[in-house]
């Protein structure tokens, strides 16, 4: 196993677009297992590079005993549909903040060998593909609340233990409703 500390809340690498991979290589091979094994010890449904400080364009997931990872992701929404539900981070231990996502999407990317991939998500799986492609354009998902939600979920970001106050809560400013998808 291969667990590696997960960046939290205010790291800068979480603000920071990821670079797109363009080796496919025993290196990233070595970062697929990495965030696979991560992912798996936290329990969490998805884990992008950037949480573990590597500003590359892949993450892993488990959603419903789907288990895999995707290499620079674009996402396409075949619908409108959207759904609205708790959603957490393990770059934000303990917190859940109910987010709009779209309900279905397409992710098209590469495996860790440079194959070509594709993952139809509905639900979960398309909340989880949306959260680890955010994390990759350097929106964390507080970023697609709405005001009100946004505010409550700041002052409860600011009221944990893991929350280091020399660090300035900024929210991004690029409009994350959608500028970074094809829709």
């Amino acid at each position: 196993m291969s667990i590696q500390p997960i960046r939290i809340f205010g790291d800068p690498v979480l603000r920071t677009a990821a670079e797109d991979v363009d080796t496919f290589d025993k290196e990233l091979r070595g970062l697929v297992k990495d965030l696979l094994d991560t992912m798996r010890d936290e329990g969490g449904a998805g884990l992008a590079a950037p949480q573990l400080g590597v500003s590359k364009r892949v993450f892993s997931f488990d959603v419903d005993d789907v288990v895999g990872h995707i290499v620079n992701p674009v996402l396409e929404f075949p619908d409108e549909e959207e759904q609205d539900g708790p959603e957490g981070c393990l770059s934000l231990p303990g917190l859940y903040f109910d987010t709009v996502r779209r309900q279905n999407v397409v992710a098209k990317g590469f495996n860790e060998y440079g194959d070509p991939l594709q993952i139809v998500g509905t639900g979960l799986m398309a909340r989880c593909l949306q959260h680890e492609t955010d994390h990759l354009d350097g929106i964390i998902f507080i970023d697609r609340l709405d005001a009100d939600r946004r505010k409550a979920a700041l002052t409860e970001i600011q009221a944990q233990d893991w929350y280091n106050e020399d660090v300035k809560v900024k929210v991004t400013p690029h409009d994350a409703k959608g500028v970074f998808f094809k829709s």
